[in-house]
């Protein structure tokens, strides 16, 4: 190996192992391994920022766009009241709503589907009595599925189109992956429905079972401000501080019998009013005791308390790259910024509440907060956090709707029948939903996950490189020598099942970037066909159901769900099994070698 050949190795093995641990945010670490690239001359310094223009890039950007259109439209709303509006045994509703996640995620963004399709599924769970843990990891893994049907259903797909165009002349086409991966999520979500779900940890049913994550009543109390106490005619928000020491919530003032309005905070105490105070009943008694105030104790249900006409709960999910994970109540500073509290945590199904405010959040939580009615969904959107309640279908969201699948539909014939390029065609789509309000200019940047923009910008030139240094042609031969005298197809197995497995552990666009070259290099020196390996690629790049890091998906069903981490693989590796076995033949007869 030459010199570059090795550099970039080791830089790649470097990403690998920090996607892996998980402690730096992956686009963070892919960014940081293209200025290290640069410096150590693997990539020239003009090409350096290539890949933020790179059309897979502007692509993806843009379907994010459009994903949050049909999210705003009511689209995804008017679907899941139909599919939801009977009972059914556990494998038809599993098959109806995977069903309908797999179609939604092969035209928008496969995350943003199952951020909408699951408030529903976790509403219908509470009604039927079944435990989301039943039911989420089906609905996570169809949406997956869901991707591999068309061009824009997910990043990978994007990717292995594009390199295409840069090998071959010309990208695959918008329904060019409908063949293999139609049949494919087909089988897939049959499987999840009939079998896959059956496969789910016995235990993890019995964690959560439809009912809420949180039970606060047990935590909330009321304590009495008597004549001569020292915090006569402070602020509710002056307590702030001592609160926060003893590691409790000051919500509100009760003043006459009546709450009042909002969480009181500019309110001047008074002596007899009532402080309404959240936290580990120890650490409310050592509150009582610091404010001097007379404890009254936790009599009754107090959980009410917390929510009156302007104050509102509301149970969100933390999503990877939203703004919360990896921060605490305090870096974020919700109660001062935001008006918010954080008054519970759940994580893998268990929730907890002693020293909440220090605990640092993570992708997978479920977090429970307290705000202005008004006010709280909008911080939500700001925190980048998922709402587990369903919105409801806003008066003139029908009308919407037809709109919005009218101007996507145009936009997806124009690129299929080559009248513009897809980007060109999505960039239309985009601002014409942009100009009708479909999505307000306000939230159109919003609607870019940033993290997915800026690992793709970094990995494709560290991709390029990998070929440009003759790392490519290394691994190829590599592969090559270890199938040598086996047939061309058991070559491409095995590069589906090494991509596949790296899909498990790292982020898929990325996946896809690195095995792309790869697999062309392979087919070359095979001799065979190089679209049967782009396919092959595209499929176990997408394909990530072993882990919960692998896709965000998988990430963002682990708090709502109760999962643990190796619960993932019971039901993904069977169906990973299965969708070597089911794609491979069609492969071979739709891309013959």
């Amino acid at each position: 190996m030459t010199g570059d050949q090795i550099t970039i190795f080791a830089l790649l093995g470097g990403v690998l192992v920090f996607f892996v641990w998980g402690r730096w945010r992956y686009d963070m670490v892919a960014f940081v391994a293209l200025l290290v690239a640069v410096i150590l001359g693997l990539i020239p310094v003009p090409q350096a920022f290539l890949g933020f223009g790179h059309p897979a890039t502007v692509t993806v950007a843009l379907v994010l766009i459009i994903s949050r259109a049909l999210s705003n439209s009511g689209v995804v709303d008017i679907a899941a009241q139909r599919v939801t509006a009977f009972g059914r045994t556990v494998a038809a509703h599993i098959g109806l709503m995977g069903g309908l996640a797999a179609a939604l995620s092969a035209v928008m963004n496969n995350v943003g589907a199952l951020a909408l399709l699951m408030p529903v599924e976790l509403q219908a769970a509470a009604r039927q009595k079944r435990p989301a843990a039943q039911v989420l990891m089906p609905l996570s893994f169809a949406s997956i599925l869901g991707g591999l049907v068309t061009l824009i259903g997910t990043p990978p797909n994007i990717i292995i189109a594009n390199f295409r165009a840069e090998t071959a002349g010309a990208p695959f086409a918008m329904f060019d992956f409908a063949p293999v991966g139609g049949v494919t999520a087909v089988v897939g979500v049959l499987f999840v429905a009939l079998i896959g779900w059956r496969l789910i940890p016995k235990e993890r049913l019995d964690t959560i079972s439809g009912e809420a994550l949180f039970d606060l009543e047990d935590y909330v109390a009321e304590a009495k401000v008597p004549e001569g106490a020292e915090i006569v005619g402070q602020k509710v928000r002056d307590l702030d501080e001592v609160a926060e020491k003893h590691q409790v919530t000051v919500l509100g003032l009760i003043r006459g019998g009546k709450r009042l309005a909002g969480m009181a905070r500019r309110e001047v105490i008074r002596k007899g009013d009532l402080l309404v105070i959240e936290g580990g009943a120890t650490d409310i008694d050592k509150l009582v005791t610091a404010l001097k105030v007379e404890y009254v104790g936790v009599e009754g249900s107090k959980a009410s308390l917390l929510k009156t006409e302007d104050i509102a709960l509301m149970e969100v999910a933390v999503p990877p790259g939203s703004r919360a994970e990896g921060r605490n109540a305090q870096n974020l500073r919700l109660r001062y910024r935001y008006g918010v509290n954080l008054l519970a945590i759940s994580r893998q199904g268990k929730p907890f509440r002693e020293r909440v405010q220090n605990v640092e959040i993570l992708a997978g939580d479920v977090l429970l907060l307290q705000g202005t009615a008004d006010d709280l969904p909008e911080v939500v959107n700001r925190l980048g956090l998922l709402p587990l309640a369903g919105r409801g279908l806003q008066v003139g969201k029908r009308s919407q709707a037809g709109i919005c699948v009218g101007i996507f539909a145009v936009a997806i014939a124009a690129a299929a029948m080559g009248v513009l390029a897809l980007p060109i065609a999505l960039a239309c789509a985009a601002a014409v939903v942009v100009l009708l309000g479909i999505v307000p200019l306000r939230d159109v940047y919003h609607s870019i996950d940033w993290s997915v923009i800026v690992l793709l910008g970094a990995m494709i030139p560290i991709g390029a490189a990998l070929e440009s240094t003759g790392g490519t042609q290394l691994i190829a031969g590599a592969l090559v020598d270890l199938s040598a005298g086996l047939p061309a197809v058991v070559v491409l197995v095995l590069l589906m099942v090494v991509t596949m497995t790296l899909s498990d552990i790292m982020n898929n666009a990325a996946t896809a970037v690195v095995a792309a070259p790869i697999a062309v290099s392979v087919a070359n020196t095979l001799g065979v066909n190089p679209d049967a390996f782009l396919m092959a690629v595209a499929i176990g790049a997408s394909c990530a159901f072993l882990t919960p890091i692998g896709h965000q998906n998988n990430t963002l069903i682990m708090g709502p769900g109760g999962y643990h981490f190796g619960d993932y693989w019971r039901m993904g590796l069977p169906l990973e099994i299965l969708i070597v076995l089911v794609s491979t033949p069609m492969i071979l007869w739709v891309w013959p070698l």
